[in-house]
């Protein structure tokens, strides 16, 4: 059974699945709106005729196409839902959550750890991810958009319609030996699913396409999807089960509210004794929520300070311990 580690930070979970002690999947959750698996109630408040399905309301307010609800549903009924793909965020608009009509028990806000469970999992909470498990790198690589490969790297664009990769490499062995196994591996670190176009560099020769075609075929086997060959442009399109937030697209839409959950997590680790001292991006500072602070200083047993510097990146905020 595939046992994943989860950190329960402040502002949002993460989990990560290890191979030689690398993380080869990961995933990460922010609270707020209704999760994919959550069992909740909501109201009917539209029927599409001559079907079963209908727009819900969940009591936080938030919205959700409805599936398999019988004639009797009707607009008013209070109904119970489980959440199959959660809202997704896009620039400019928010695609509503996809729900189903459930007699499950109610649990509007399941923890992570719950869901992987009810996927299988065996999950293990632990206070801090292992040193050699680099949370800090893959932040970096969904921070940047782009991941390195011997020869070339994977440059990752999150767009309303796909999520798209250009592949940048050469010559066409370093794309099947190492662009295509890092790709694959990227995926799963970034949580990524839906629909997704890769493109590769034009290759002329058909011989070239099927060896990227076949590599693709040997990574991507354990992984839940549907492809199209290579085209002559170089151009592959996957298709994958959506039900959750890319941690690329979660970044990439509130990147002040990611700068501001990581050095929260940089202020936890911080050693020695003395206040903890928080220095960021004055849009990163106003990120930090009160309650947030709050629970840095009760899970540390510190006080908690603040030094904002316009000249710092958004992600490069830091924690360290300070005399009292």
């Amino acid at each position: 059974m595939v046992e994943w580690l989860i950190e329960e930070g402040i502002g949002e979970e993460r989990a990560i699945r290890l191979n030689d002690g690398r993380i080869v999947a990961a995933r990460m959750r922010w609270p707020g709106r209704v999760s994919s698996g959550a069992v909740a109630k909501a109201t009917v408040i539209k029927r599409f005729p001559q079907t079963a399905s209908a727009i819900v309301r969940f009591e936080t307010g938030e919205e959700a196409f409805g599936r398999r609800l019988p004639k009797q549903d009707s607009e008013g009924s209070i109904v119970t839902m489980e959440v199959e793909r959660e809202a997704i965020a896009e620039r400019g608009r928010l695609k509503r959550a996809q729900a189903v009509r459930t007699d499950k028990p109610l649990n509007p806000h399941p923890r992570m750890a719950e869901s992987l469970q009810d996927e299988g999992h065996q999950v293990r909470l632990v206070p801090r991810f292992p040193i050699d498990a680099d949370w800090e790198e893959l932040f970096a690589e969904a921070w940047s958009g782009q991941v390195d490969f011997f020869g070339g790297s994977l440059l990752f664009s999150d767009t309303p319609a796909m999520t798209l990769v250009d592949v940048d490499g050469a010559p066409v062995e370093a794309i099947a030996f190492n662009a295509v196994p890092a790709l694959a591996t990227a995926l799963e670190r970034f949580d990524i699913g839906g629909n997704i176009g890769i493109d590769f560099p034009t290759l002329t020769d058909k011989g070239d396409r099927r060896a990227i075609d076949s590599a693709l075929e040997q990574q991507l086997a354990d992984w839940p999807h549907e492809r199209t060959a290579m085209n002559g442009f170089g151009f592959v399109q996957i298709v994958a089960k959506l039900s959750r937030t890319s941690i690329l697209r979660r970044i990439s839409l509130d990147r002040s509210g990611a700068a501001a959950r990581i050095l929260l997590r940089r202020g936890e680790a911080v050693p020695g004794p003395g206040a903890i001292l928080l220095t960021c991006n004055p849009v990163v500072s106003a990120k930090l929520k009160p309650q947030w602070l709050d629970e840095l200083a009760r899970r540390t047993g510190r006080e908690i300070r603040i030094a904002t510097d316009p000249a710092l990146a958004l992600e490069a905020g830091f924690a360290q311990a300070v005399p009292l």
